[in-house]
């Protein structure tokens, strides 16, 4: 159950952000517009969570993603929405600064 709980939301086995993003890995930022607008990842893709179950097409699921948002909380839902809609390699980036930080 713990190591349920600290993969869903990122805390288990490090993993390297920056390695998958040279790899092709899609940044999904699930904050608001206004959240984003005031500062995010260069290059990431802003799909607000309450939009994300109907915006899949916007994302290549032969990718892996890396969700986040500011603290890690709606990165964590948008990771399980991901996965239960056929995404196979999802990471819960959590906030988005920190991630920024691990790129």
């Amino acid at each position: 159950m713990l190591n349920a709980l600290k993969n869903l939301f990122g805390s288990g086995t490090p993993t390297d952000y920056a390695k998958l993003i040279e790899n092709g890995a899609q940044i999904v930022d699930v904050r608001t517009k206004e959240e984003y607008q005031g500062g995010h990842i260069k290059g990431s893709l802003n799909i607000p969570l309450n939009t994300l179950a109907k915006s899949l097409s916007r994302l290549d699921k032969t990718k892996p993603v890396i969700t986040c948002c500011a603290s890690g909380m709606r990165s964590a839902s948008a990771k399980s929405i991901l996965e239960t809609n056929g995404f196979g390699e999802v990471y819960n980036g959590g906030g988005w600064a920190k991630l920024q930080g691990k790129l």
